[in-house]
């Protein structure tokens, strides 16, 4: 039986835009290069404004009740069928893969499950939906890429990001040493275990610092926010963008 997220939607005329806490809070930049890289293909972006977090913190931290009455929320935001895209393979792996099962047994059973198949992890939307050709318009750089473990394991898109880069004339795109390892961040596994998440990071800092690379991209804000952390705090030549951020800036003309 084939995969289901490897069953690709044609193009559609709109999408509904989840845009994750992170985001919200921290990196509305890359939120916004989304919309516009959307926009760019011809699609209309629907951004519910009632919107709040999926519900992951709770459901991998065992409080499954706690994430289901977070999720609930969420469940009438999309009520067109139309592909739902998230800025983030952590989030959408939340959304696609486990609300089916957190639902299960419940009124909301069908609904989420329904919602679940419609959920896309943004830049898998772009490059295989989309079928997005990029113009690179940007000087030579090199850089590394992380994906996330949700990304890679749940969403199955770990070679997205690389393939997105690839077209990027003026890009030299280098591979860290054990690109499947996890940067150490896991939600809410950095806050319970912190001296397990920094030895994590470090490692993870290390193996994108010896490419030689001084600038990495990532799908996730979590680990951007993490390994940029550590790298900033630990005084380590290396800077992060989300890839939404890095593809917007280097394909649009500036004004």
């Amino acid at each position: 039986m084939a995969d289901p997220i490897k069953v690709y939607p044609s193009k559609p005329r709109k999408v509904y835009y989840f845009g994750t806490c992170l985001v919200d809070m921290f990196y509305p930049d890359a939120g916004i290069a989304g919309v516009e890289l959307l926009e760019r293909e011809g699609i209309e972006v629907i951004f519910p404004q009632g919107q709040t977090c999926c519900g992951q913190p709770a459901y991998t931290s065992g409080y499954h009740d706690e994430a289901r009455a977070v999720a609930d929320a969420q469940l009438d935001l999309f009520p067109e069928d139309w592909p739902i895209v998230v800025p983030s393979g952590s989030c959408g792996g939340m959304m696609r893969q486990h609300y089916p099962a957190l639902f299960r047994d419940t009124p909301r059973e069908t609904q989420a499950a329904e919602i679940a198949g419609r959920v896309w992890e943004l830049t898998d939307f772009l490059l295989n939906v989309c079928h997005i050709k990029l113009e690179d318009l940007g000087e030579p750089v090199t850089v590394a890429m992380h994906t996330s473990c949700s990304a890679r394991r749940e969403m199955g898109v770990a070679e997205v990001g690389p393939a997105l880069l690839r077209q990027l004339k003026n890009v030299n795109l280098v591979e860290q040493v054990r690109p499947e390892e996890c940067c150490g961040f896991g939600g809410t596994f950095a806050v319970r275990h912190p001296e397990i998440s920094s030895a994590m990071v470090s490692e993870k800092v290390e193996t994108l610092v010896d490419t030689g690379a001084r600038e990495f991209v990532t799908t996730d804000c979590g680990c951007l926010m993490n390994i940029a952390g550590y790298a900033e705090k630990n005084e380590q030549p290396l800077s992060g963008e989300h890839i939404l951020s890095f593809l917007h800036k280097r394909t649009f003309q500036k004004p």
